[in-house]
C-alpha cells in the first residue's frame, strides 16, 4: 500500500455541528482553540511535504528541532492519511500507528497530549502501552508506546502485521530497544512492503541514521528558537545539586519572568531539591517535580500555566532534554550530570552511575530555553570543562550494557548469528559472550545456541532473565505465591518512604518493624504481605511510611505476571507457613534466578566476596541484616562510593550444590579463595565434589 496525502475529509453535519470522524461526537469548542495552536507549528507548514514524500518511500527520515511539534504532529498526519485509504477499510480500519518513546514518562504524557488535540478519550482511539500498563482497546489506532514493547509485540508477531506505518521517535537517543528495533524493522521492510518506517530525531546523529538506512531521504523541520545566552561558573562547583538549588533561587531573584527547568540526576535529588527550594522561596513559586516513576497526573502538572504572580519551577531527570517540549521555559540549570547505565562484563557489575553528559546532551538542554523567547542558560561547570572534558555525544546504551535479555530477545525473534545481525555500533563480543554464557546458565539456552522451554517461557515475562528463570522454577519450591511477591516489589519503585528532617528517625523505625532476619527480599515480602491485609489503606500506609503508589503498581504487576504464569500452567502455590520450610522455600526459590549473584564472608578480612570473580563488596546501608551470615544473595551490585550489594538475603551455602550444581561446578572457578571455601563446603557436605 502507498499512502497518500490526505484525502478530503467528508464533514458529517447534524444541526450545524461538524462531527469528529474517530468518535462520532461534535468537536469541542476546546477542539478547536487547540487546532489553532497546532498549525501554528513548524511542522504543520511542511504537513504535505511530508506526507507525500511518505508516500514515495518506504523509510523517511525526519529531523525535527525541539519544539517543531514532530511527536504529536506526525503521527497523527499518518493516521489521517493511513484510515483515508481504501486498504484500511478492506481491514476494517484496524491498521495501527505505533509510535514508540524511549521513556514511558513521555509515552504516556504524549498520548493524552495528542488524545486531547484529536477530541477523544485516551485508551479509546489513542492509546499507550508501557511495561506493565496497557492503557489501548479494540478501538486503538494510535498507539503510543516504548520502544521496549514494541519488541514484546516483535517476539508473538515478528512482521509486526497490525501495523502499517510505525514511527521510531527520539531515535538520537540511541537506548537499547530502539537500536534492537532499527536491527529488526530493516529485516521486516524488507519482507513487507507495504509497512512504512519513520525515523525521527533531533539534528544530533542524522548522517549515522542516513548511512544506515541506505539513503532514505531526509526532511529537515525547523523549530522556534529564540537566541539562549550561556553562563558558565568560573570555577568547578564542589555540590551540583547546592549550586542548583541556589542558582534558581537568584534566578527567581534578579531575573525577569520566566519559568525555571533544573536537571537532576534522580527521584531522591529531585525531591529534596523541590523540598529545598520551596523551603526557600515559599508560595512565591510552584515547583514541579518530573521524574519515570511519577504517576500521569503528577505528570501532567508540568504543562499547567504557572499561576500568576508566581515562577514555576520544574525539576526534572534528562527525560525533558528531549521526550517532553515544555512551554513557558525561559531559564535551564544545568549542572553537566546524568544517570547512565555502565556495564563491566568482566565481573557482571551494572552500575547506575551518575555521569558527566555529553555536549550533544548539553546542547539539548540549552535549547530548552529558547522555546517562546530568548533564554539563558546556566551551566554549573565550566567552559573549558565544556569543551575539554565532556565527550561530543552519548554512548549508546548497547555498548554499555549487559546484553542478556537481548541476547535472549533476538534468539526468540529468529535471529541465529548475532555477530552477523545489523547493529548500529556492534556491542563488544566479550559482551555478547558473557551473555550467551549466562542464559545457558540460567537454562534459557542450550550449549548451541538454542532456545530451551525454560527460555521460550522466560522471553515472555517481561522481566530481567534471572528475575523470569526464579518465578518459573517457584513452583518446585511450593513457593510461587511468595515469588510473585517478591518479584513485584523489585519491579516498582523503592516502597520505604524515609523524609528528611525530623521525620527520618520515625521512618526508620517504621521500616524496622516490617524487617526480617533472613534478608530484604523477606522484608519486602512482610510489606506486602502487610499492605494486603490492611486493605491498600492510604492511613496504614502514611503511618508506615510506605509509597502507597509504588505498592498499587506492586499490586498490578503481580496480577500480569499471574497471568503469564497461568498461561503456561504453572501452579500458584505456597507451603505451609507452620511447617518450618516456608522462608527456607521462598529463600532457595530466590537463590534458584540469581545463583550468579553470590557472596561469601571472608572471615580474614570482614568482609563479602563475590562467589564467581573474588571482588570485594560490602552490605549496601538500606540492608536489613543485623549481621553477617556466611553466604548471601544480592538484587544489585551497586558502584558508587565503595561496592556494595544491595537488596540481601541470607542462604545456606550447601543449598548451592542442590540448586545450581552446573554453575559452582569447580573447574567454573579460579584457584582462590572461593574455590577453597566451595571445596570445604562440599566436604562437610559429604557430596561428591565436582571436578
Amino acid at each position: 500500500m502507498e499512502v497518500p496525502s490526505i484525502p478530503a475529509k467528508k464533514k458529517a453535519k447534524t444541526n450545524g455541528m461538524v462531527i469528529n470522524k474517530w468518535n462520532g461526537k461534535a468537536y469541542t469548542r476546546r477542539y478547536y482553540e487547540i487546532l489553532e495552536k497546532r498549525k501554528s507549528l513548524p511542522v504543520w507548514a511542511q504537513k504535505e511535504e511530508f506526507l507525500q514524500t511518505l508516500k514515495s518511500n518506504q523509510t523517511i527520515i525526519l529531523v525535527g528541532e525541539t519544539g517543531s511539534g514532530k511527536t504529536t504532529q506526525i503521527p497523527q498526519f499518518v493516521l489521517d492519511a493511513v484510515h483515508g485509504h481504501e486498504d484500511a477499510e478492506k481491514n476494517n480500519g484496524k491498521w495501527l500507528v505505533g509510535c514508540t518513546q524511549p521513556r514511558r514518562v513521555a509515552a504516556m504524557s504524549v498520548a493524552s497530549r495528542v488524545a486531547e488535540e484529536m477530541d477523544v478519550s485516551i485508551g479509546e482511539e489513542i492509546g499507550y502501552t508501557v511495561r506493565f500498563e496497557d492503557c489501548t482497546s479494540s478501538r486503538t489506532v494510535l498507539k503510543y508506546m516504548t520502544d521496549g514493547m514494541l519488541l514484546r509485540e516483535a517476539m508473538a508477531d515478528p512482521i509486526l502485521r497490525r501495523y502499517k506505518v510505525i514511527v521510531l521517535d527520539e531515535a538520537h537517543e540511541r537506548t537499547l530497544a530502539t537500536d534492537l528495533l532499527f536491527g529488526l524493522l530493516k529485516r521486516v521492510l524488507k519482507n513487507r512492503p507495504d509497512l512504512k518506517l519513520v525515523v525521527m530525531s533531533a539534528t544530533l546523529e542524522a548522517k549515522k541514521f542516513l548511512e544506515y538506512c541506505n539513503g532514505a531521504p531526509l526532511m529537515k523541520v525547523p523549530g522556534r528558537l529564540h537566541p539562549v545566552e550561556i553562563l558558565y561558573t568560573q570555577e568547578p562547583e564542589r555540590d551540583y545539586l547546592e549550586a542548583a538549588i541556589r542558582t534558581v533561587v537568584q534566578i527567581h531573584m534578579f531575573e525577569p519572568p520566566g519559568d525555571v527547568l533544573v536537571f537532576l540526576t534522580g527521584e531522591e535529588e529531585i525531591e529534596d531539591a523541590c523540598r529545598k527550594i520551596v523551603g526557600k522561596l515559599g508560595d512565591q513559586v510552584t515547583v514541579v517535580p518530573l521524574y519515570s516513576t511519577l504517576p500521569t497526573a503528577m505528570q501532567q502538572k508540568i504543562f499547567d500555566p504557572a499561576v500568576e504572580n508566581r515562577r514555576k519551577i520544574v525539576v526534572s531527570t534528562n527525560i525533558a532534554e528531549t521526550s517532553l517540549t515544555i512551554d513557558g521555559i525561559v531559564y535551564v540549570v544545568d549542572p553537566g550530570f546524568a544517570k547512565q547505565k555502565i556495564y563491566n562484563p568482566s565481573n557482571r557489575v551494572e552500575s547506575l552511575l551518575v555521569s558527566p553528559i555529553s555536549q550533544a546532551s548539553a546542547q539539548q538542554r540549552a535549547g530548552r530555553a529558547g522555546r517562546t523567547q530568548p533564554g539563558k542558560c546556566f551551566r554549573l561547570y565550566t567552559e573549558k570543562s565544556f569543551n575539554n572534558d565532556l565527550q561530543s555525544q552519548t554512548y549508546p546504551e548497547i555498548l554499555r550494557s549487559n546484553l542478556a535479555n537481548t541476547v535472549l530477545t533476538l534468539t526468540k525473534l529468529g535471529v541465529d548469528n548475532l555477530v552477523c545481525f545489523d547493529f548500529m555500533d556492534p556491542p563488544a563480543p566479550q559482551t555478547l559472550a558473557r551473555a550467551l554464557n549466562d542464559l545457558v546458565y540460567l537454562e534459557a539456552l542450550d550449549e548451541e545456541g538454542n532456545l530451551t522451554r525454560i527460555g521460550e517461557m522466560m522471553s515472555e515475562f517481561p522481566l530481567d532473565p534471572q528475575m523470569a528463570k526464579m518465578l518459573i522454577v517457584s513452583p518446585q519450591f511450593n513457593c510461587s505465591n511468595e515469588i510473585l511477591s517478591v518479584s513485584a516489589m523489585l519491579s516498582v519503585p523503592n516502597c520505604f518512604i524515609r523524609p528528611r528532617g525530623e521525620a527520618q528517625k520515625s521512618a526508620d523505625e517504621a521500616r524496622a518493624m516490617f524487617g526480617h532476619i533472613d534478608g530484604d527480599h523477606l522484608t519486602l515480602l512482610n510489606v506486602y504481605h502487610a499492605y494486603k491485609q490492611n486493605n491498600g489503606d492510604s492511613n496504614w500506609c502514611y503511618e508506615n511510611f510506605i509509597n502507597q503508589r509504588a505498592m498499587k503498581s506492586a499490586d498490578n504487576v503481580r496480577e500480569q505476571l499471574i497471568r503469564i504464569m497461568s498461561k503456561f500452567n504453572l501452579k500458584i502455590c505456597s507451603s505451609d507457613f507452620n511447617s518450618g520450610n516456608y522462608y527456607i522455600n521462598i529463600r532457595k526459590a530466590l537463590l534458584a534466578g540469581y545463583f550468579m549473584q553470590v557472596a561469601h564472608l571472608d572471615r580474614t578480612s570482614g568482609h563479602y566476596l563475590t562467589a564467581k570473580d573474588n571482588q570485594e563488596v560490602h552490605l549496601h546501608p538500606s540492608c536489613c541484616l543485623d549481621h553477617k551470615p556466611e553466604w548471601v544473595i544480592y538484587n544489585e551490585y551497586v558502584l558508587t562510593s565503595r561496592n556494595f550489594i544491595r537488596t540481601v538475603t541470607y542462604i545456606r551455602g550447601e543449598w548451592l550444590v542442590d540448586v545450581a550444581p552446573h554453575y559452582y561446578h569447580l573447574s567454573n572457578f579460579p584457584d582462590g579463595e572461593t574455590k577453597r571455601v566451595l571445596e570445604k563446603l562440599f566436604k562437610k557436605r559429604g557430596s561428591h565434589i565436582p571436578k
